[in-house]
């Protein structure tokens, strides 16, 4: 169930980004009295699930969902007709218009997608607000793992600032370390302000996912809430709300410390001490091999969230901010492809990877906000100037703009296969990978 509401937001998602992308191809070409003569959200090679024709064009739905197209009349793209470009070129083709005309066509779905991703953001700040958790509110300092550790951070640490900047949310302090390369970051610890640095070495773990930096949670009160699937503490006779108050008769100041207490007797019996209806029980419980007691509790009172409600106007200053600085942070992850110490090219993942973004119940602000993200995600990908993508086409246009000379159509269409055995070398890589990961857990 968990996969398909992600596969059905991935598609919805996906559908909305390729119809507005293709529209605004659509929408230059009919201002500029070119004729298009088909639109389709996902490709159709060999038949359509759905179509019709209205006016000179064919509207339909192909079977493969990997995006859609607008075929342009007189203009070189992926469906190769040779044999309409071997005639002579008409005022309605995309060939007979001028280069300022052809130039805003090829870039109409890279704008639609950006204006899109701006207004999605101004409506979700406006209809929800904006929360986050406050770096100054996660009192009890943070919990790393080894790679945290490697960095010089301690479990309790209370972090100040990163490269002497104070990061007012607490969930974009490993993003800052890792998009903008940071060289230190400040901890306040038993009283006293240290500054760390970030060695090198750290980067490529933090773009697989490593070094994970998490709010420290106070161990009392352990309420238990639920259970998992084959739970060995439900087995054993605990009950949802026990207070769990020690194990083995030890007592513990931190969640962590009790995780850790579990994880190093893995497999083996531990008693718990159980607080119910004012009474002490001793419960003895088989943990897992993992060190699980297969409970869940719940921490969501623990922190004090921050929550900042806008008014219309107010959220359309935000709502571009926020669009301005996706975009920037979307380059930085981009530009780390092209550092080879941060192997960031090692993570990359295709559809399974996109479609993993999205959470595993509907909730309407995370998928809007998502869409918002891959709207961003769509236009920079469409503008990278690789033959068979929107940024090809600008790179020709613009070469003969600056130059007065227009390439030949045999190099168009060389560099059309060429870009668009690119692409299919890159999705191959790119979904390969997502399986590699899936054999590699």
């Amino acid at each position: 169930m968990d996969i398909l509401v992600r596969v059905t937001q991935l598609l919805l998602s996906l559908s909305i980004l390729v119809i507005l992308h293709e529209m605004g191809h659509f929408i230059f070409a009919k201002i500029f009295k070119t004729r298009v003569e088909k639109f389709y959200l996902f490709f159709n090679p060999g038949f359509s699930l759905f179509k019709f024709k209205k006016g000179e064009t064919e509207y339909g739905i192909g079977w493969l969902p990997l995006g859609g197209y607008v075929k342009i009349a007189g203009m070189i793209d992926e469906s190769m007709d040779r044999e309409q470009m071997k005639r002579p070129p008409q005022p309605w083709e995309f060939r007979a218009k001028p280069a300022w005309q052809r130039l805003l066509i090829m870039l109409g779905g890279i704008i639609v997608n950006f204006l899109l991703a701006f207004v999605i953001y101004i409506a979700v700040l406006y209809v929800w607000g904006e929360d986050y958790l406050p770096t100054e509110n996660v009192k009890y300092g943070i919990v790393v793992d080894e790679v945290g550790r490697q960095m010089g951070l301690q479990n309790g640490d209370k972090i100040i600032a990163v490269d002497s900047e104070r990061v007012e949310n607490f969930n974009m302090i490993l993003p800052e370390i890792l998009l903008n390369h940071a060289r230190t970051i400040t901890v306040e610890r038993n009283g006293q302000r240290i500054t760390l640095p970030i060695p090198d070495s750290i980067f490529p773990k933090l773009v697989k996912g490593q070094g994970m930096i998490q709010p420290r949670l106070p161990f009392d009160p352990f309420i238990v809430q639920g259970f998992t699937k084959h739970s060995p503490g439900r087995a054993a006779g605990l009950q949802k709300g026990d207070r769990i108050v020690a194990v083995d008769s030890l007592h513990f100041t931190y969640y962590d410390e009790f995780r850790e207490y579990l994880r190093q007797h893995r497999g083996q019996k531990v008693v718990l001490t159980v607080e119910r209806d004012s009474s002490l029980l001793q419960v003895p419980v088989q943990l897992t091999p993992e060190g699980m007691i297969g409970v869940t509790t719940d921490f969501s009172n623990v922190f004090q969230y921050r929550h900042v409600d806008y008014s219309f106007w107010e959220s359309i200053p935000a709502g571009i901010r926020k669009g301005i600085k996706t975009t920037g942070d979307y380059l930085k992850q981009m530009k780390l492809l092209f550092q080879p110490r941060t192997k960031a090219y090692e993570s990359v993942g295709g559809f399974i990877t996109i479609g993993k973004i999205f959470p595993t119940v509907w909730d309407w602000r995370s998928f809007w906000t998502l869409t918002a993200f891959l709207s961003i995600v769509l236009a920079i990908m469409n503008l990278l100037p690789i033959p068979a993508l929107d940024g090809g086409h600008v790179l020709f246009i613009l070469y003969e703009m600056i130059t007065g000379r227009k390439p030949g159509e045999k190099f168009l269409e060389y560099a059309q296969i060429a870009g668009m055995l690119f692409i299919l070398a890159l999705l191959l890589y790119v979904n390969g990978n997502d399986i590699i990961k899936l054999f590699h857990k």
